[in-house]
Protein backbone atom coordinates (compact mmCIF):
# COMPACT_ATOMS: atom_id res chain seq x y z
CA UNK A 1 0.00 0.00 0.00
CA UNK A 2 1.63 3.42 -1.28
CA UNK A 3 1.38 6.40 1.17
CA UNK A 4 2.77 8.51 -1.35
CA UNK A 5 1.15 11.13 -3.54
CA UNK A 6 2.08 13.93 -6.03
CA UNK A 7 0.76 17.38 -5.68
CA UNK A 8 0.77 20.16 -8.07
CA UNK A 9 3.40 23.24 -7.96
CA UNK A 10 2.85 25.43 -5.01
CA UNK A 11 2.41 28.54 -4.47
CA UNK A 12 4.27 30.85 -2.03
CA UNK A 13 1.53 30.67 0.15
CA UNK A 14 0.89 26.91 0.08
CA UNK A 15 4.58 26.60 0.37
CA UNK A 16 4.80 28.37 4.02
CA UNK A 17 1.70 26.51 4.89
CA UNK A 18 2.84 23.82 3.94
CA UNK A 19 6.35 24.01 5.85
CA UNK A 20 4.90 24.76 8.49
CA UNK A 21 2.41 21.42 8.86
CA UNK A 22 5.55 19.13 7.77
CA UNK A 23 7.43 20.97 10.40
CA UNK A 24 4.39 19.83 13.12
CA UNK A 25 4.18 16.61 11.56
CA UNK A 26 8.60 16.14 11.54
CA UNK A 27 8.72 17.24 15.41
CA UNK A 28 6.21 15.30 16.75
CA UNK A 29 6.85 11.62 17.90
CA UNK A 30 4.05 9.54 19.90
CA UNK A 31 6.47 8.38 21.85
CA UNK A 32 6.83 11.53 23.60
CA UNK A 33 3.76 11.72 25.96
CA UNK A 34 0.57 12.95 24.49
CA UNK A 35 -2.72 10.35 24.62
CA UNK A 36 -5.14 10.75 21.95
CA UNK A 37 -7.99 8.90 21.78
CA UNK A 38 -7.93 5.22 19.78
CA UNK A 39 -8.97 5.79 16.03
CA UNK A 40 -8.81 9.44 15.99
CA UNK A 41 -7.16 10.83 12.33
CA UNK A 42 -3.39 10.99 12.69
CA UNK A 43 -3.58 14.21 11.02
CA UNK A 44 -5.16 15.66 13.82
CA UNK A 45 -3.57 14.33 16.72
CA UNK A 46 -0.79 15.28 15.17
CA UNK A 47 -0.91 18.74 15.14
CA UNK A 48 -2.57 19.01 18.80
CA UNK A 49 -0.13 16.84 20.42
CA UNK A 50 2.47 19.22 19.20
CA UNK A 51 0.65 22.50 19.93
CA UNK A 52 -0.39 20.88 23.42
CA UNK A 53 3.56 19.70 24.49
CA UNK A 54 6.47 20.77 22.40
CA UNK A 55 8.98 19.85 25.26
CA UNK A 56 7.66 16.30 24.93
CA UNK A 57 8.71 15.97 21.25
CA UNK A 58 11.27 14.85 19.61
CA UNK A 59 13.32 18.09 18.18
CA UNK A 60 15.27 16.63 15.59
CA UNK A 61 14.15 16.16 11.89
CA UNK A 62 13.07 12.86 10.66
CA UNK A 63 15.79 12.24 8.33
CA UNK A 64 19.53 14.05 9.04
CA UNK A 65 23.26 13.35 6.98
CA UNK A 66 24.85 13.53 10.15
CA UNK A 67 25.06 11.44 13.30
CA UNK A 68 24.60 12.94 16.45
CA UNK A 69 26.79 12.42 19.25
CA UNK A 70 25.99 9.46 22.07
CA UNK A 71 27.42 12.08 24.71
CA UNK A 72 28.95 8.92 26.27
CA UNK A 73 26.32 6.54 26.17
CA UNK A 74 26.75 3.08 24.55
CA UNK A 75 24.89 -0.86 24.66
CA UNK A 76 28.14 -2.46 25.52
CA UNK A 77 27.10 -2.52 29.65
CA UNK A 78 23.68 -3.86 28.96
CA UNK A 79 22.48 -6.65 30.66
CA UNK A 80 19.24 -8.16 28.91
CA UNK A 81 17.49 -11.36 29.57
CA UNK A 82 19.33 -14.78 28.40
CA UNK A 83 19.03 -16.18 24.58
CA UNK A 84 15.77 -17.91 24.18
CA UNK A 85 14.54 -16.93 27.14
CA UNK A 86 10.71 -17.19 26.95
CA UNK A 87 8.85 -14.05 27.56
CA UNK A 88 6.70 -15.22 30.31
CA UNK A 89 9.74 -16.09 32.57
CA UNK A 90 10.84 -12.50 31.66
CA UNK A 91 7.64 -11.23 32.59
CA UNK A 92 7.31 -12.80 35.72
CA UNK A 93 10.63 -11.14 37.01
CA UNK A 94 9.54 -7.88 36.13
CA UNK A 95 8.38 -5.51 39.53
CA UNK A 96 4.65 -4.82 39.09
CA UNK A 97 4.29 -1.33 40.61
CA UNK A 98 1.97 2.25 40.22
CA UNK A 99 3.05 4.64 37.81
CA UNK A 100 5.75 7.42 39.13
CA UNK A 101 4.75 11.11 38.89
CA UNK A 102 5.52 12.34 35.38
CA UNK A 103 6.74 15.31 36.94
CA UNK A 104 10.26 16.27 35.44
CA UNK A 105 9.58 14.35 32.04
CA UNK A 106 10.93 15.65 28.90
CA UNK A 107 12.64 14.63 25.18
CA UNK A 108 16.11 16.43 26.59
CA UNK A 109 16.17 13.40 29.71
CA UNK A 110 16.73 10.89 27.38
CA UNK A 111 19.92 12.74 25.42
CA UNK A 112 20.14 13.54 21.81
CA UNK A 113 18.01 11.85 19.74
CA UNK A 114 19.08 9.42 16.92
CA UNK A 115 22.51 9.72 18.58
CA UNK A 116 24.79 6.75 17.59
CA UNK A 117 25.41 5.37 20.70
CA UNK A 118 26.82 1.55 18.46
CA UNK A 119 29.53 4.47 16.78
CA UNK A 120 29.26 3.25 13.35
CA UNK A 121 28.98 6.40 11.63
CA UNK A 122 25.06 6.50 11.03
CA UNK A 123 22.28 8.51 12.71
CA UNK A 124 20.18 5.96 14.49
CA UNK A 125 17.04 6.80 12.43
CA UNK A 126 18.65 5.61 9.04
CA UNK A 127 19.84 2.77 10.79
CA UNK A 128 16.64 1.62 11.15
CA UNK A 129 15.48 2.15 8.02
CA UNK A 130 18.39 0.58 7.00
CA UNK A 131 17.73 -2.35 9.11
CA UNK A 132 13.71 -2.45 8.63
CA UNK A 133 13.03 -1.77 4.88
CA UNK A 134 13.82 -3.42 1.72
CA UNK A 135 14.40 -2.04 -2.00
CA UNK A 136 16.49 0.67 0.02
CA UNK A 137 17.94 3.13 -1.75
CA UNK A 138 20.62 5.81 -0.47
CA UNK A 139 21.69 9.06 -0.39
CA UNK A 140 24.90 9.53 -2.55
CA UNK A 141 28.22 10.28 -0.56
CA UNK A 142 26.11 9.40 3.22
CA UNK A 143 28.37 5.57 2.66
CA UNK A 144 24.72 4.22 3.01
CA UNK A 145 23.85 6.13 5.94
CA UNK A 146 20.74 8.39 4.97
CA UNK A 147 17.90 6.28 3.38
CA UNK A 148 16.61 8.00 0.48
CA UNK A 149 13.44 5.24 -0.49
CA UNK A 150 12.33 1.76 0.86
CA UNK A 151 9.76 -0.60 1.31
CA UNK A 152 8.59 -1.46 4.69
CA UNK A 153 6.36 -4.57 5.23
CA UNK A 154 4.75 -2.57 8.31
CA UNK A 155 4.70 -5.38 11.38
CA UNK A 156 1.77 -3.18 13.40
CA UNK A 157 -0.94 -2.95 10.41
CA UNK A 158 0.60 -5.80 8.39
CA UNK A 159 0.27 -3.08 5.66
CA UNK A 160 3.22 -2.47 2.75
CA UNK A 161 4.18 1.28 2.85
CA UNK A 162 6.77 3.29 0.38
CA UNK A 163 8.54 5.25 2.39
CA UNK A 164 10.28 8.49 0.35
CA UNK A 165 12.64 10.76 2.42
CA UNK A 166 11.10 14.18 2.36
CA UNK A 167 9.42 17.21 4.08
CA UNK A 168 5.88 15.29 2.62
CA UNK A 169 6.72 12.43 2.96
CA UNK A 170 8.97 10.88 5.56
CA UNK A 171 6.35 10.75 8.28
CA UNK A 172 4.50 7.59 6.15
CA UNK A 173 7.00 5.98 8.08
CA UNK A 174 8.35 6.75 11.65
CA UNK A 175 10.76 4.84 13.63
CA UNK A 176 8.92 3.81 16.83
CA UNK A 177 9.88 3.31 20.96
CA UNK A 178 8.10 0.26 21.44
CA UNK A 179 8.48 0.80 25.10
CA UNK A 180 7.16 5.31 24.91
CA UNK A 181 10.08 7.39 26.52
CA UNK A 182 7.05 8.75 28.80
CA UNK A 183 6.12 5.11 30.41
CA UNK A 184 9.64 4.21 30.95
CA UNK A 185 10.33 7.64 32.44
CA UNK A 186 7.14 6.69 34.75
CA UNK A 187 8.46 2.67 35.24
CA UNK A 188 12.08 3.44 36.67
CA UNK A 189 13.84 5.09 34.10
CA UNK A 190 14.02 8.50 36.18
CA UNK A 191 16.76 6.47 38.10
CA UNK A 192 18.94 5.78 35.00
CA UNK A 193 21.96 7.74 34.06
CA UNK A 194 21.61 10.06 31.25
CA UNK A 195 23.63 7.87 29.59
CA UNK A 196 21.61 4.85 30.04
CA UNK A 197 18.40 6.93 29.07
CA UNK A 198 20.55 7.80 25.57
CA UNK A 199 21.26 3.80 25.07
CA UNK A 200 17.63 3.02 26.25
CA UNK A 201 16.05 5.71 23.35
CA UNK A 202 18.28 4.31 20.90
CA UNK A 203 18.88 0.76 21.40
CA UNK A 204 17.66 -1.33 18.09
CA UNK A 205 15.94 -3.57 20.50
CA UNK A 206 13.54 -0.65 21.45
CA UNK A 207 13.07 0.45 17.99
CA UNK A 208 10.70 -0.54 15.09
CA UNK A 209 10.08 1.15 11.72
CA UNK A 210 6.47 1.12 11.46
CA UNK A 211 3.15 3.22 9.79
CA UNK A 212 3.08 6.80 11.51
CA UNK A 213 -0.27 7.04 11.84
CA UNK A 214 -0.66 3.73 14.00
CA UNK A 215 2.54 5.12 15.88
CA UNK A 216 0.56 8.45 16.69
CA UNK A 217 -2.13 6.32 17.93
CA UNK A 218 0.46 4.58 19.98
CA UNK A 219 1.10 7.79 21.68
CA UNK A 220 2.89 6.83 24.68
CA UNK A 221 0.52 4.03 25.88
CA UNK A 222 1.26 0.59 27.21
CA UNK A 223 -0.15 -2.66 26.64
CA UNK A 224 -2.47 -2.10 28.52
CA UNK A 225 -3.64 0.74 26.52
CA UNK A 226 -2.82 0.01 23.25
CA UNK A 227 -1.98 -3.11 21.02
CA UNK A 228 -0.88 -3.69 17.30
CA UNK A 229 -4.09 -3.67 15.16
CA UNK A 230 -2.38 -6.61 13.74
CA UNK A 231 -3.16 -9.14 15.74
CA UNK A 232 -0.71 -11.94 14.43
CA UNK A 233 2.16 -9.30 15.70
CA UNK A 234 0.78 -8.80 18.91
CA UNK A 235 3.02 -12.06 20.98
CA UNK A 236 6.28 -10.67 19.36
CA UNK A 237 5.16 -6.91 20.19
CA UNK A 238 4.91 -7.92 23.85
CA UNK A 239 7.95 -9.87 24.12
CA UNK A 240 9.89 -7.26 22.79
CA UNK A 241 8.33 -4.79 25.38
CA UNK A 242 8.97 -7.48 28.22
CA UNK A 243 13.01 -8.05 27.30
CA UNK A 244 13.34 -3.65 26.89
CA UNK A 245 11.62 -2.98 30.12
CA UNK A 246 13.94 -6.90 31.81
CA UNK A 247 17.25 -4.95 30.42
CA UNK A 248 16.87 -1.56 31.44
CA UNK A 249 15.09 -2.59 34.77
CA UNK A 250 12.27 -0.92 34.56
CA UNK A 251 8.59 -2.10 36.06
CA UNK A 252 5.03 -2.95 34.87
CA UNK A 253 1.46 -1.79 36.09
CA UNK A 254 -0.83 -4.50 37.19
CA UNK A 255 -2.94 -3.69 34.53
CA UNK A 256 0.19 -3.79 31.83
CA UNK A 257 1.03 -7.34 33.43
CA UNK A 258 -2.40 -8.84 33.41
CA UNK A 259 -2.67 -7.58 29.62
CA UNK A 260 0.87 -8.46 28.46
CA UNK A 261 -0.15 -12.15 29.87
CA UNK A 262 -3.52 -12.22 28.09
CA UNK A 263 -1.53 -11.90 25.13
CA UNK A 264 1.31 -14.28 25.59
CA UNK A 265 -1.78 -17.08 26.86
CA UNK A 266 -1.89 -17.85 23.22
CA UNK A 267 1.64 -17.91 22.45
CA UNK A 268 3.27 -19.47 25.70
CA UNK A 269 6.44 -20.41 23.78
CA UNK A 270 7.42 -17.25 22.13
CA UNK A 271 11.09 -15.91 23.08
CA UNK A 272 11.87 -12.41 23.84
CA UNK A 273 14.05 -10.77 21.44
CA UNK A 274 17.54 -10.27 22.67
CA UNK A 275 21.13 -8.92 21.61
CA UNK A 276 22.80 -12.27 23.42
CA UNK A 277 24.35 -14.57 21.56
CA UNK A 278 23.80 -18.46 21.67
CA UNK A 279 25.37 -19.99 23.82
CA UNK A 280 28.93 -21.62 23.26
CA UNK A 281 28.48 -25.42 22.43
CA UNK A 282 29.95 -27.67 25.41
CA UNK A 283 31.70 -29.78 23.23
CA UNK A 284 34.58 -28.41 21.55
CA UNK A 285 34.94 -28.56 18.15
CA UNK A 286 38.41 -30.50 16.60
CA UNK A 287 41.35 -28.04 15.61
CA UNK A 288 40.75 -26.46 12.68
CA UNK A 289 44.09 -24.91 10.70
CA UNK A 290 43.90 -21.40 10.29
CA UNK A 291 42.70 -20.01 6.95
CA UNK A 292 45.62 -18.06 5.35
CA UNK A 293 45.18 -14.22 5.27
CA UNK A 294 43.23 -12.55 2.53
CA UNK A 295 45.02 -9.75 0.99
CA UNK A 296 42.39 -7.03 0.92
CA UNK A 297 41.97 -5.67 -3.16
CA UNK A 298 42.95 -2.41 -1.96
CA UNK A 299 46.12 -2.13 -0.08
CA UNK A 300 47.01 1.74 0.87
CA UNK A 301 50.96 3.14 0.17
CA UNK A 302 53.04 2.66 3.04
CA UNK A 303 52.92 5.05 5.40
CA UNK A 304 49.59 6.53 4.77
CA UNK A 305 47.27 7.10 7.45
CA UNK A 306 43.71 4.87 6.70
CA UNK A 307 40.78 5.94 7.69
CA UNK A 308 36.86 4.41 7.47
CA UNK A 309 33.76 5.95 8.47
CA UNK A 310 32.03 2.96 8.84
CA UNK A 311 31.49 -0.86 7.18
CA UNK A 312 30.33 0.52 4.13
CA UNK A 313 33.36 2.87 3.54
CA UNK A 314 35.36 -0.46 4.01
CA UNK A 315 33.05 -2.63 1.55
CA UNK A 316 33.61 0.48 -0.78
CA UNK A 317 37.62 0.65 -0.35
CA UNK A 318 37.53 -3.23 -1.27
CA UNK A 319 39.50 -3.72 2.34
CA UNK A 320 36.67 -6.24 3.75
CA UNK A 321 37.06 -8.16 5.82
CA UNK A 322 39.48 -6.08 7.69
CA UNK A 323 41.19 -7.50 10.17
CA UNK A 324 42.98 -6.32 13.48
CA UNK A 325 46.71 -4.87 12.57
CA UNK A 326 45.12 -4.14 9.11
CA UNK A 327 45.51 0.43 8.46
CA UNK A 328 42.22 1.64 9.18
CA UNK A 329 41.25 -1.14 11.40
CA UNK A 330 39.00 -0.07 14.38
CA UNK A 331 36.97 -2.40 16.89
CA UNK A 332 33.74 -0.99 16.39
CA UNK A 333 33.88 -2.81 13.25
CA UNK A 334 34.55 -6.14 15.01
CA UNK A 335 31.27 -6.52 16.53
CA UNK A 336 31.66 -10.90 17.59
CA UNK A 337 34.75 -9.65 18.98
CA UNK A 338 36.82 -12.28 17.11
CA UNK A 339 39.36 -10.02 15.48
CA UNK A 340 37.61 -9.79 11.94
CA UNK A 341 35.56 -6.75 10.89
CA UNK A 342 32.91 -5.84 8.76
CA UNK A 343 32.70 -9.73 7.79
Amino acid sequence: MSKIRTTEPLRATDFIMGTVLATVLLVTTACGGVSAPAGAPASSMTTETAAASPAQDDPTPMDGDHAPDAGGADLAGNTGPEFAAKALDVLATLPVKGRAPKTGYARTEFGQAWADVDKNGCDTRNDMLNRDLSAKTFKPGTWECTVLTGVLADPYTAATISFVRGADTSSAVQIDHVVALSDAWQKGAQQLTVQQRTAFANDPLNLLAVDGPANQQKSDGDAATWLPPNKSYRCDYVARQISVKATYSLWVTAAEHDAMATVLSSCADVGVPTSAGAPAAETAAPPVAPAPALVPAHVPAPGAEVFYKNCAAVRAAGAAPIRAGQPGFQSKFDGDGDGVGCE
